[in-house]
């Protein structure tokens, strides 16, 4: 489910005008298991891997959001995130996503659900 499903126009218009836009190349990490949550991103094109201990565990692409597992459990991160290919994000620092959290209760929803799904994998 994309992380966007379900909202309104304008929500999402807010969300996307919150972070900031960036390009990232293919094989690089924007974010390593073990480390503190302080971003999150949310993927408009490309794809990336999820590995946990070296091992891959899932692919996301566009629509799907990383680095919000941590942020919302107050948890290091679980996992490390690699770009296959060259990625389209948009950016949120930790008091971003918390505000839009905070101000959009259907995007605190999609990101509780998926938090929720995340770990029950």
């Amino acid at each position: 489910m994309a992380i966007f499903d379900g909202l309104a126009d304008h929500e999402v218009d807010r969300i996307k005008n919150t972070g900031t836009h960036l390009t990232l190349p293919a094989n690089w990490s924007p974010i390593s298991e073990k480390t503190a949550a302080d971003k999150a991103y949310i993927i408009l094109g490309g794809e990336a891997s999820v590995r946990r201990k070296g091992e891959e565990v899932a692919t996301i692409g566009a629509g799907d959001i990383f680095g919000e597992g941590g942020i919302v459990n107050k948890k290091l991160r679980n996992a490390s995130i690699v770009t296959t290919t060259k990625v389209e994000a948009i950016h949120f620092t930790r008091e971003q996503l918390t505000e839009l959290r905070d101000g959009i209760p259907a995007f605190a929803d999609a990101l509780d659900r998926t938090v929720q799904d995340r770990q029950a994998q």
